[in-house]
Protein backbone atom coordinates (compact mmCIF):
# COMPACT_ATOMS: atom_id res chain seq x y z
CA UNK A 1 0.00 0.00 0.00
CA UNK A 2 2.36 2.48 -1.07
CA UNK A 3 3.90 2.83 2.45
CA UNK A 4 3.68 -1.00 3.26
CA UNK A 5 1.22 -2.40 5.89
CA UNK A 6 3.97 -2.61 8.21
CA UNK A 7 4.88 1.35 8.05
CA UNK A 8 0.62 1.41 8.02
CA UNK A 9 0.54 0.13 11.23
CA UNK A 10 2.90 1.94 12.99
CA UNK A 11 1.39 5.46 11.59
CA UNK A 12 -1.71 4.72 13.25
CA UNK A 13 -0.71 2.75 16.28
CA UNK A 14 -0.98 4.49 20.12
CA UNK A 15 0.38 8.18 19.67
CA UNK A 16 -2.24 10.24 21.25
CA UNK A 17 -2.90 13.66 18.76
CA UNK A 18 -3.57 17.04 20.45
CA UNK A 19 -5.16 18.61 17.65
CA UNK A 20 -9.31 18.35 17.60
CA UNK A 21 -11.51 17.25 14.72
CA UNK A 22 -12.41 20.41 12.07
CA UNK A 23 -14.24 23.15 13.65
CA UNK A 24 -16.08 21.43 15.96
CA UNK A 25 -16.30 21.39 19.84
CA UNK A 26 -19.74 19.63 20.26
CA UNK A 27 -18.91 16.11 22.23
CA UNK A 28 -21.16 14.42 24.21
CA UNK A 29 -20.54 10.42 25.79
CA UNK A 30 -23.07 7.95 24.65
CA UNK A 31 -25.87 6.51 27.10
CA UNK A 32 -28.39 3.94 26.86
CA UNK A 33 -29.46 2.36 23.34
CA UNK A 34 -26.49 4.30 21.69
CA UNK A 35 -23.78 2.97 24.12
CA UNK A 36 -20.88 0.89 22.53
CA UNK A 37 -20.39 -2.33 23.50
CA UNK A 38 -16.59 -2.72 23.48
CA UNK A 39 -17.11 -6.48 24.42
CA UNK A 40 -19.76 -7.47 21.70
CA UNK A 41 -17.08 -8.13 19.27
CA UNK A 42 -16.47 -11.58 17.24
CA UNK A 43 -12.47 -12.07 16.42
CA UNK A 44 -11.71 -12.84 12.33
CA UNK A 45 -9.10 -13.45 10.59
CA UNK A 46 -9.04 -12.88 7.16
CA UNK A 47 -6.07 -12.51 4.63
CA UNK A 48 -6.09 -8.96 2.36
CA UNK A 49 -4.16 -8.50 -0.61
CA UNK A 50 -2.44 -5.20 -0.10
CA UNK A 51 -2.33 -2.08 -3.09
CA UNK A 52 1.70 -4.03 -3.76
CA UNK A 53 -0.08 -7.54 -4.47
CA UNK A 54 1.14 -8.60 -0.95
CA UNK A 55 -0.97 -10.88 1.07
CA UNK A 56 -1.32 -9.80 4.74
CA UNK A 57 -3.30 -12.22 7.11
CA UNK A 58 -5.28 -9.84 9.47
CA UNK A 59 -6.70 -10.90 12.94
CA UNK A 60 -9.30 -8.41 13.89
CA UNK A 61 -12.40 -7.76 16.08
CA UNK A 62 -15.63 -7.38 14.18
CA UNK A 63 -18.91 -5.69 15.51
CA UNK A 64 -21.76 -6.19 13.39
CA UNK A 65 -24.90 -3.89 12.37
CA UNK A 66 -24.85 -1.59 15.21
CA UNK A 67 -27.79 0.67 15.36
CA UNK A 68 -26.49 4.08 15.15
CA UNK A 69 -29.98 6.27 16.06
CA UNK A 70 -32.89 5.31 18.26
CA UNK A 71 -35.79 5.61 16.07
CA UNK A 72 -34.68 4.34 13.11
CA UNK A 73 -36.73 3.80 10.06
CA UNK A 74 -35.26 0.73 8.77
CA UNK A 75 -32.52 -0.77 10.90
CA UNK A 76 -31.33 -2.70 8.04
CA UNK A 77 -29.92 0.44 6.50
CA UNK A 78 -29.24 2.31 9.81
CA UNK A 79 -26.62 0.36 11.11
CA UNK A 80 -22.80 0.36 10.63
CA UNK A 81 -19.96 -2.28 11.13
CA UNK A 82 -16.88 -1.78 13.52
CA UNK A 83 -13.41 -3.45 11.85
CA UNK A 84 -9.98 -3.32 14.68
CA UNK A 85 -7.03 -4.73 13.60
CA UNK A 86 -5.08 -6.70 16.56
CA UNK A 87 -2.68 -8.49 14.62
CA UNK A 88 -1.38 -8.32 11.22
CA UNK A 89 1.04 -10.95 10.01
CA UNK A 90 1.54 -12.34 13.35
CA UNK A 91 2.80 -8.94 14.77
CA UNK A 92 0.56 -7.27 17.24
CA UNK A 93 -1.62 -3.75 16.31
CA UNK A 94 -2.65 -1.41 18.74
CA UNK A 95 -5.25 0.81 16.91
CA UNK A 96 -6.60 3.01 20.00
CA UNK A 97 -5.57 6.05 18.37
CA UNK A 98 -5.74 5.01 14.98
CA UNK A 99 -7.58 6.85 12.34
CA UNK A 100 -10.93 5.58 11.42
CA UNK A 101 -11.26 4.86 7.72
CA UNK A 102 -15.26 5.79 6.92
CA UNK A 103 -16.45 3.95 3.61
CA UNK A 104 -19.57 4.27 2.18
CA UNK A 105 -21.13 1.97 0.16
CA UNK A 106 -23.80 4.27 -1.77
CA UNK A 107 -24.23 3.97 -5.53
CA UNK A 108 -26.60 5.88 -7.89
CA UNK A 109 -27.98 6.79 -4.11
CA UNK A 110 -29.34 3.60 -3.73
CA UNK A 111 -29.85 2.34 -0.35
CA UNK A 112 -26.91 0.18 1.37
CA UNK A 113 -26.57 -2.02 4.02
CA UNK A 114 -24.37 -3.92 6.30
CA UNK A 115 -26.65 -6.08 8.10
CA UNK A 116 -25.51 -9.29 5.71
CA UNK A 117 -22.15 -8.34 5.73
CA UNK A 118 -19.68 -11.52 7.65
CA UNK A 119 -16.66 -9.18 8.17
CA UNK A 120 -14.90 -6.52 7.11
CA UNK A 121 -15.47 -4.57 3.22
CA UNK A 122 -19.18 -6.17 3.30
CA UNK A 123 -21.21 -3.28 2.74
CA UNK A 124 -23.25 -3.45 -0.21
CA UNK A 125 -25.78 -1.07 -2.60
CA UNK A 126 -29.39 -2.79 -2.85
CA UNK A 127 -30.75 -2.86 -5.59
CA UNK A 128 -30.14 -2.05 -9.12
CA UNK A 129 -29.65 1.36 -10.72
CA UNK A 130 -31.90 2.64 -12.70
CA UNK A 131 -32.64 5.69 -14.51
CA UNK A 132 -29.39 8.72 -14.40
CA UNK A 133 -30.13 10.13 -17.77
CA UNK A 134 -28.56 7.22 -19.63
CA UNK A 135 -27.97 8.02 -23.21
CA UNK A 136 -30.40 5.26 -25.29
CA UNK A 137 -28.64 2.07 -26.57
CA UNK A 138 -25.75 2.87 -24.18
CA UNK A 139 -23.94 0.26 -22.56
CA UNK A 140 -23.90 -0.47 -18.84
CA UNK A 141 -21.25 -2.83 -18.77
CA UNK A 142 -17.80 -2.03 -17.26
CA UNK A 143 -16.21 -1.57 -20.50
CA UNK A 144 -19.07 1.04 -22.12
CA UNK A 145 -17.13 3.78 -22.21
CA UNK A 146 -13.82 2.45 -23.00
CA UNK A 147 -15.99 0.18 -25.65
CA UNK A 148 -17.73 3.50 -27.26
CA UNK A 149 -14.30 5.47 -27.11
CA UNK A 150 -12.76 6.69 -30.19
CA UNK A 151 -9.07 5.99 -29.17
CA UNK A 152 -10.15 3.10 -27.06
CA UNK A 153 -7.86 0.65 -29.05
CA UNK A 154 -4.82 2.85 -28.09
CA UNK A 155 -5.94 3.31 -24.79
CA UNK A 156 -4.65 1.34 -21.41
CA UNK A 157 -7.43 1.93 -19.71
CA UNK A 158 -9.05 -0.22 -17.12
CA UNK A 159 -12.92 -0.02 -18.37
CA UNK A 160 -14.88 1.22 -15.87
CA UNK A 161 -18.11 0.16 -13.27
CA UNK A 162 -21.52 0.72 -14.51
CA UNK A 163 -23.35 4.32 -13.74
CA UNK A 164 -24.78 4.16 -10.56
CA UNK A 165 -22.36 1.79 -9.44
CA UNK A 166 -20.25 1.94 -6.01
CA UNK A 167 -17.49 -0.33 -6.93
CA UNK A 168 -13.67 1.00 -7.36
CA UNK A 169 -10.93 -0.65 -9.80
CA UNK A 170 -7.58 -0.40 -9.98
CA UNK A 171 -5.25 -0.24 -12.83
CA UNK A 172 -5.37 -3.79 -13.88
CA UNK A 173 -9.41 -3.84 -13.44
CA UNK A 174 -9.50 -5.71 -10.22
CA UNK A 175 -11.71 -4.31 -7.18
CA UNK A 176 -10.48 -2.06 -4.44
CA UNK A 177 -11.98 -2.39 -1.21
CA UNK A 178 -10.95 0.58 0.79
CA UNK A 179 -12.45 -1.03 4.13
CA UNK A 180 -9.92 -4.23 3.78
CA UNK A 181 -7.09 -1.98 2.39
CA UNK A 182 -7.49 0.48 5.35
CA UNK A 183 -7.55 -2.75 8.23
CA UNK A 184 -4.48 -4.28 6.49
CA UNK A 185 -2.96 -0.75 6.95
CA UNK A 186 -3.68 -0.78 10.53
CA UNK A 187 -6.61 1.50 10.78
CA UNK A 188 -9.92 1.08 12.01
CA UNK A 189 -12.55 0.83 9.43
CA UNK A 190 -16.44 2.13 10.53
CA UNK A 191 -18.63 0.87 7.58
CA UNK A 192 -21.85 2.87 7.63
CA UNK A 193 -25.37 1.43 6.12
CA UNK A 194 -27.72 4.18 4.90
CA UNK A 195 -31.18 4.37 3.29
CA UNK A 196 -31.24 5.31 -0.76
CA UNK A 197 -33.82 6.87 -3.24
CA UNK A 198 -35.91 2.86 -3.99
CA UNK A 199 -36.96 2.54 -0.09
CA UNK A 200 -41.03 2.50 0.07
CA UNK A 201 -43.07 1.53 2.68
CA UNK A 202 -46.58 -0.96 2.84
CA UNK A 203 -48.17 1.94 2.09
CA UNK A 204 -45.65 2.98 -1.06
CA UNK A 205 -44.16 6.02 0.22
CA UNK A 206 -40.28 6.57 -0.26
CA UNK A 207 -38.77 6.53 2.82
CA UNK A 208 -34.81 6.77 1.28
CA UNK A 209 -34.96 10.07 -0.56
CA UNK A 210 -33.50 13.24 -0.14
CA UNK A 211 -31.59 14.21 2.43
CA UNK A 212 -32.39 10.63 3.72
CA UNK A 213 -28.90 9.00 2.90
CA UNK A 214 -27.27 12.43 4.31
CA UNK A 215 -28.59 12.69 7.17
CA UNK A 216 -27.76 8.86 8.26
CA UNK A 217 -24.06 9.36 7.36
CA UNK A 218 -24.04 11.82 9.78
CA UNK A 219 -26.15 9.86 12.49
CA UNK A 220 -23.87 7.23 11.73
CA UNK A 221 -20.78 10.10 12.06
CA UNK A 222 -22.37 11.04 15.40
CA UNK A 223 -22.56 7.57 16.97
CA UNK A 224 -18.78 6.98 16.56
CA UNK A 225 -17.97 10.51 18.07
CA UNK A 226 -20.08 9.96 20.64
CA UNK A 227 -18.16 7.40 21.53
CA UNK A 228 -15.24 9.05 21.86
CA UNK A 229 -12.78 6.57 24.26
CA UNK A 230 -14.65 3.37 24.15
CA UNK A 231 -14.88 2.60 20.60
CA UNK A 232 -11.23 1.85 19.02
CA UNK A 233 -9.73 4.42 17.08
CA UNK A 234 -9.45 8.68 17.28
CA UNK A 235 -13.00 9.68 16.61
CA UNK A 236 -11.21 13.17 16.16
CA UNK A 237 -9.84 11.75 12.84
CA UNK A 238 -12.43 10.42 10.79
CA UNK A 239 -11.53 10.30 7.00
CA UNK A 240 -14.74 9.54 5.00
CA UNK A 241 -14.54 7.50 1.53
CA UNK A 242 -16.90 6.93 -1.62
CA UNK A 243 -17.84 6.76 -5.21
CA UNK A 244 -19.87 8.24 -7.74
CA UNK A 245 -23.14 9.35 -5.77
CA UNK A 246 -21.41 7.97 -2.73
CA UNK A 247 -18.22 9.97 -3.56
CA UNK A 248 -20.99 13.08 -3.60
CA UNK A 249 -21.74 12.10 0.09
CA UNK A 250 -18.47 11.99 0.89
CA UNK A 251 -18.04 15.25 -0.46
CA UNK A 252 -21.02 16.42 1.70
CA UNK A 253 -20.30 15.16 4.53
CA UNK A 254 -17.22 16.67 4.55
CA UNK A 255 -18.21 20.58 3.82
CA UNK A 256 -21.47 20.02 5.82
CA UNK A 257 -19.97 19.03 8.97
CA UNK A 258 -21.80 20.37 12.30
CA UNK A 259 -24.40 22.73 9.92
CA UNK A 260 -27.26 23.13 11.71
CA UNK A 261 -29.80 22.66 8.52
CA UNK A 262 -29.79 18.63 9.26
CA UNK A 263 -30.67 19.23 12.81
CA UNK A 264 -34.22 18.65 12.86
CA UNK A 265 -33.83 15.61 10.62
CA UNK A 266 -31.08 14.10 13.15
CA UNK A 267 -33.49 14.52 16.12
CA UNK A 268 -36.30 12.43 14.50
CA UNK A 269 -33.75 9.63 14.50
CA UNK A 270 -32.85 9.90 17.55
CA UNK A 271 -29.21 10.65 16.65
CA UNK A 272 -26.74 11.38 19.29
CA UNK A 273 -26.19 14.70 20.64
CA UNK A 274 -22.42 14.80 19.11
CA UNK A 275 -20.66 16.48 16.41
CA UNK A 276 -20.66 14.96 12.76
CA UNK A 277 -17.72 16.86 11.84
CA UNK A 278 -15.06 14.53 10.03
CA UNK A 279 -11.61 15.26 9.75
CA UNK A 280 -10.58 14.14 6.01
CA UNK A 281 -12.37 13.58 2.88
CA UNK A 282 -11.94 10.62 0.12
CA UNK A 283 -14.58 11.75 -2.96
CA UNK A 284 -14.14 9.46 -6.38
CA UNK A 285 -15.66 10.88 -9.30
CA UNK A 286 -18.63 12.72 -7.06
CA UNK A 287 -21.84 12.97 -8.85
CA UNK A 288 -23.15 16.19 -6.94
CA UNK A 289 -24.34 20.34 -7.33
CA UNK A 290 -27.24 18.57 -8.82
CA UNK A 291 -29.25 21.62 -9.59
CA UNK A 292 -26.23 22.90 -12.09
CA UNK A 293 -25.25 19.13 -13.23
CA UNK A 294 -26.84 19.29 -16.66
CA UNK A 295 -25.74 22.54 -17.41
CA UNK A 296 -22.41 21.35 -16.68
CA UNK A 297 -22.50 18.14 -18.28
CA UNK A 298 -23.02 20.23 -21.64
CA UNK A 299 -20.00 22.33 -20.84
CA UNK A 300 -18.15 19.42 -21.01
CA UNK A 301 -19.62 16.78 -23.24
CA UNK A 302 -21.98 18.85 -25.49
CA UNK A 303 -20.18 18.02 -28.58
CA UNK A 304 -19.68 14.64 -28.14
CA UNK A 305 -22.01 12.19 -29.39
CA UNK A 306 -23.53 9.44 -27.91
CA UNK A 307 -23.00 5.67 -28.62
CA UNK A 308 -25.30 5.39 -31.07
CA UNK A 309 -23.56 8.17 -33.00
CA UNK A 310 -25.94 10.57 -33.20
CA UNK A 311 -26.00 14.09 -31.47
CA UNK A 312 -28.23 15.44 -28.61
CA UNK A 313 -30.77 18.27 -28.95
CA UNK A 314 -28.20 20.94 -29.40
CA UNK A 315 -30.70 23.73 -28.93
CA UNK A 316 -31.50 22.27 -25.21
CA UNK A 317 -27.17 21.06 -24.68
CA UNK A 318 -27.06 25.02 -25.62
CA UNK A 319 -28.99 26.33 -22.96
CA UNK A 320 -27.73 24.16 -20.75
CA UNK A 321 -24.23 25.27 -21.28
CA UNK A 322 -25.55 29.24 -21.04
CA UNK A 323 -27.06 28.76 -17.76
CA UNK A 324 -23.40 26.71 -16.57
CA UNK A 325 -21.91 30.16 -17.79
CA UNK A 326 -24.21 32.05 -15.43
CA UNK A 327 -23.86 29.55 -12.45
CA UNK A 328 -19.93 29.15 -12.72
CA UNK A 329 -19.29 33.22 -13.13
CA UNK A 330 -21.72 32.85 -9.65
CA UNK A 331 -19.05 31.25 -7.55
CA UNK A 332 -16.38 33.89 -7.67
CA UNK A 333 -13.99 30.44 -7.37
CA UNK A 334 -10.15 30.74 -8.26
CA UNK A 335 -8.32 28.35 -9.78
CA UNK A 336 -5.24 26.15 -8.57
CA UNK A 337 -1.82 27.18 -8.95
CA UNK A 338 -2.96 30.82 -9.56
CA UNK A 339 -4.95 30.49 -12.42
CA UNK A 340 -7.27 33.33 -11.51
CA UNK A 341 -11.34 33.70 -11.99
CA UNK A 342 -12.57 30.59 -13.19
CA UNK A 343 -15.51 31.29 -16.06
CA UNK A 344 -17.31 29.51 -18.20
CA UNK A 345 -15.10 31.33 -20.84
CA UNK A 346 -11.07 30.26 -19.54
CA UNK A 347 -12.63 26.94 -17.62
CA UNK A 348 -11.57 24.46 -21.05
CA UNK A 349 -8.07 26.20 -20.76
CA UNK A 350 -7.83 25.22 -17.05
CA UNK A 351 -8.71 22.05 -17.24
CA UNK A 352 -6.13 21.57 -19.90
CA UNK A 353 -3.42 22.93 -18.17
CA UNK A 354 -3.98 21.87 -14.40
CA UNK A 355 -5.25 18.47 -14.73
CA UNK A 356 -5.42 16.85 -18.36
CA UNK A 357 -2.05 17.40 -19.27
CA UNK A 358 -0.48 16.35 -16.41
CA UNK A 359 -2.66 13.50 -16.00
CA UNK A 360 -1.29 12.86 -19.12
CA UNK A 361 2.52 13.41 -18.65
CA UNK A 362 2.23 11.62 -15.57
CA UNK A 363 0.83 8.41 -17.52
CA UNK A 364 3.07 8.64 -20.06
CA UNK A 365 6.04 9.12 -18.01
CA UNK A 366 5.05 5.99 -16.38
CA UNK A 367 5.49 3.91 -19.69
CA UNK A 368 8.55 2.39 -21.04
CA UNK A 369 9.99 3.81 -23.99
CA UNK A 370 8.26 1.20 -26.38
CA UNK A 371 5.08 1.71 -24.96
CA UNK A 372 5.18 5.01 -24.67
CA UNK A 373 6.25 5.71 -28.12
CA UNK A 374 3.33 3.01 -29.34
CA UNK A 375 0.62 5.43 -27.69
CA UNK A 376 1.66 8.33 -28.95
CA UNK A 377 1.70 7.25 -32.69
CA UNK A 378 -1.71 5.54 -32.00
CA UNK A 379 -2.36 9.06 -30.36
CA UNK A 380 -1.28 11.91 -32.32
CA UNK A 381 -2.97 14.71 -30.93
CA UNK A 382 -0.48 15.00 -28.00
CA UNK A 383 2.46 16.48 -28.70
CA UNK A 384 5.45 15.24 -26.45
CA UNK A 385 8.00 17.23 -25.93
CA UNK A 386 10.68 18.14 -23.22
CA UNK A 387 8.86 15.13 -21.10
CA UNK A 388 5.84 16.84 -21.02
CA UNK A 389 2.32 16.24 -22.83
CA UNK A 390 0.36 18.91 -24.46
CA UNK A 391 -3.05 19.01 -26.31
CA UNK A 392 -5.95 21.04 -26.78
CA UNK A 393 -9.75 20.73 -25.01
CA UNK A 394 -10.88 20.06 -28.34
CA UNK A 395 -8.42 16.88 -29.60
CA UNK A 396 -9.17 15.77 -25.77
CA UNK A 397 -13.07 15.38 -25.99
CA UNK A 398 -12.34 13.64 -29.38
CA UNK A 399 -10.29 11.42 -27.66
CA UNK A 400 -12.95 10.23 -25.18
CA UNK A 401 -15.50 9.73 -27.65
CA UNK A 402 -19.30 9.14 -26.79
CA UNK A 403 -20.80 10.81 -23.79
CA UNK A 404 -22.55 8.42 -21.77
CA UNK A 405 -25.80 10.05 -20.90
CA UNK A 406 -28.06 12.06 -23.20
CA UNK A 407 -29.53 15.40 -22.39
CA UNK A 408 -30.51 17.01 -19.69
CA UNK A 409 -28.32 14.09 -17.81
CA UNK A 410 -29.96 14.26 -14.56
CA UNK A 411 -33.02 16.20 -14.47
CA UNK A 412 -34.56 14.25 -17.23
CA UNK A 413 -37.60 15.49 -19.07
CA UNK A 414 -39.52 12.72 -18.91
CA UNK A 415 -38.04 12.10 -15.36
CA UNK A 416 -36.31 8.83 -15.93
CA UNK A 417 -32.97 9.93 -14.37
CA UNK A 418 -31.84 8.23 -11.05
CA UNK A 419 -31.87 11.89 -9.50
CA UNK A 420 -35.26 12.56 -10.46
CA UNK A 421 -36.46 9.16 -8.29
CA UNK A 422 -33.96 10.67 -5.90
CA UNK A 423 -36.22 14.19 -4.94
CA UNK A 424 -39.32 11.90 -4.76
CA UNK A 425 -41.82 12.39 -2.13
CA UNK A 426 -44.01 10.27 -0.66
CA UNK A 427 -45.68 8.59 -2.97
CA UNK A 428 -44.31 10.55 -5.77
CA UNK A 429 -41.31 8.27 -7.06
CA UNK A 430 -40.21 11.08 -8.90
CA UNK A 431 -39.99 15.03 -9.37
CA UNK A 432 -38.25 18.29 -11.12
CA UNK A 433 -35.73 19.71 -9.66
CA UNK A 434 -34.62 22.23 -11.83
CA UNK A 435 -36.89 24.71 -13.26
CA UNK A 436 -35.63 24.14 -16.63
CA UNK A 437 -36.45 20.61 -16.85
CA UNK A 438 -40.14 21.47 -15.33
CA UNK A 439 -40.56 23.59 -17.92
CA UNK A 440 -39.71 21.11 -20.64
CA UNK A 441 -41.38 18.17 -18.72
CA UNK A 442 -42.75 16.10 -21.07
CA UNK A 443 -44.96 13.26 -18.34
CA UNK A 444 -47.67 15.75 -18.19
CA UNK A 445 -46.80 17.43 -15.09
CA UNK A 446 -48.93 20.51 -14.81
CA UNK A 447 -47.24 22.31 -12.07
CA UNK A 448 -45.48 25.48 -13.35
CA UNK A 449 -43.52 25.64 -10.01
CA UNK A 450 -41.19 23.17 -8.40
CA UNK A 451 -42.22 22.00 -5.79
CA UNK A 452 -42.06 23.94 -2.03
CA UNK A 453 -39.63 21.86 -0.53
CA UNK A 454 -37.08 21.50 -3.24
CA UNK A 455 -35.00 24.47 -2.50
CA UNK A 456 -34.42 23.25 0.93
CA UNK A 457 -33.09 19.43 -0.38
CA UNK A 458 -31.09 20.89 -2.90
CA UNK A 459 -28.80 22.87 -0.04
CA UNK A 460 -29.00 19.50 2.19
CA UNK A 461 -27.42 17.65 -1.18
CA UNK A 462 -24.57 19.81 -2.38
CA UNK A 463 -21.76 20.46 -1.03
CA UNK A 464 -21.08 23.79 -2.93
CA UNK A 465 -23.35 25.57 -0.43
CA UNK A 466 -21.51 24.76 2.25
CA UNK A 467 -18.20 26.24 0.89
CA UNK A 468 -20.26 29.54 -0.20
CA UNK A 469 -21.41 29.59 3.54
CA UNK A 470 -17.76 29.26 4.43
CA UNK A 471 -18.64 26.52 7.22
CA UNK A 472 -16.34 25.83 9.87
CA UNK A 473 -17.13 22.51 10.37
CA UNK A 474 -15.70 21.19 7.35
CA UNK A 475 -13.28 18.96 6.61
CA UNK A 476 -10.21 20.86 5.60
CA UNK A 477 -8.28 18.01 4.09
CA UNK A 478 -9.91 16.69 0.53
CA UNK A 479 -8.54 13.90 -1.45
CA UNK A 480 -10.91 14.11 -5.13
CA UNK A 481 -10.37 11.35 -7.67
CA UNK A 482 -11.75 10.88 -11.08
CA UNK A 483 -10.92 9.45 -14.86
CA UNK A 484 -10.53 11.80 -17.40
CA UNK A 485 -13.00 9.21 -19.91
CA UNK A 486 -15.58 9.59 -17.21
CA UNK A 487 -18.68 11.15 -18.82
CA UNK A 488 -20.98 10.29 -15.93
CA UNK A 489 -21.01 13.27 -14.71
CA UNK A 490 -19.09 16.73 -15.81
CA UNK A 491 -14.76 17.23 -14.88
CA UNK A 492 -15.54 20.22 -13.81
CA UNK A 493 -17.61 19.11 -10.82
CA UNK A 494 -14.95 17.76 -9.13
CA UNK A 495 -13.14 20.65 -10.19
CA UNK A 496 -15.34 23.38 -8.60
CA UNK A 497 -15.00 21.24 -4.91
CA UNK A 498 -11.32 21.53 -5.35
CA UNK A 499 -11.35 24.74 -6.06
CA UNK A 500 -13.73 25.97 -3.45
CA UNK A 501 -11.65 24.36 -0.62
CA UNK A 502 -8.76 25.13 -1.84
CA UNK A 503 -10.10 29.03 -1.97
CA UNK A 504 -11.00 28.14 1.55
CA UNK A 505 -7.55 27.47 2.35
CA UNK A 506 -8.26 23.61 2.84
CA UNK A 507 -5.15 21.13 1.99
CA UNK A 508 -6.50 19.60 -1.44
CA UNK A 509 -4.97 16.69 -3.27
CA UNK A 510 -6.91 16.27 -6.58
CA UNK A 511 -5.54 14.35 -9.69
CA UNK A 512 -7.51 12.85 -13.05
CA UNK A 513 -6.31 9.09 -14.00
CA UNK A 514 -5.73 9.51 -17.15
CA UNK A 515 -7.45 7.17 -20.04
CA UNK A 516 -9.87 5.88 -16.80
CA UNK A 517 -13.28 5.67 -16.44
CA UNK A 518 -16.16 5.76 -14.00
CA UNK A 519 -15.05 4.26 -10.50
CA UNK A 520 -11.46 4.39 -11.66
CA UNK A 521 -9.07 4.15 -8.40
CA UNK A 522 -5.74 3.36 -9.37
CA UNK A 523 -3.36 4.86 -6.34
CA UNK A 524 -4.96 3.91 -3.34
CA UNK A 525 -1.56 3.10 -2.06
CA UNK A 526 -1.11 7.03 -2.12
CA UNK A 527 -4.61 7.46 -0.81
CA UNK A 528 -3.62 5.48 2.30
CA UNK A 529 0.04 7.27 2.55
CA UNK A 530 -1.77 10.73 2.19
CA UNK A 531 -3.80 9.56 4.92
CA UNK A 532 -1.14 8.70 7.62
CA UNK A 533 0.33 12.25 6.49
CA UNK A 534 -2.86 14.66 7.30
CA UNK A 535 -3.94 12.74 10.54
CA UNK A 536 -0.38 12.79 11.68
CA UNK A 537 0.31 9.09 11.27
CA UNK A 538 3.86 9.19 10.11
CA UNK A 539 4.92 11.67 12.56
CA UNK A 540 4.03 9.59 14.95
CA UNK A 541 5.39 6.55 12.86
CA UNK A 542 8.87 8.61 12.98
CA UNK A 543 8.50 9.01 16.70
CA UNK A 544 8.20 5.58 17.76
CA UNK A 545 11.15 5.01 15.61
Amino acid sequence: MGMGATAGVAAAGGFALSANASGTSKSSAASGALAFDKDAYTELTTTITDADGDDKEVVYHFWKAITYVTNPVDEKYQSLNVSVPVKIDGKAVDATDAPIIFPNAVGGYMPSSVADATGVGGAEMTGTPTGGGAAPSASASASASASASASASASAGSGEVASGGNAMTNAQGGMVNLGKLGLAAGYVVVEPGARGRTLKDSDGNYYGTAPAAIVDLKAAVRYVRANKGVIPGDTDRIVSTGTSAGGALSALLGASGDSEIYAKYLKELGAADASDAIFATGAWCPITDLEHADGAYEFNWGTNALSTGKQVDQTVSKALQSQFAEYQASLKLRGLNRFGSLTARNYDDYMVETYLQPSATKYLTDLSDSARATYLAANTFITWSGGEATFTWADFLTHVGARKKGTPAFDAFDLSAGENNEFGKDTTEARHFTAYSLKNDTTGVTSKRLAGDIPEKLDLMNPMYHFAKKNPGRSKHWWIRLGTKDSDTSLTVSANIAAAADNLGDDVNHFYYWDEGHGSNIDPADFLTWVAKVTGGTKRAASRK
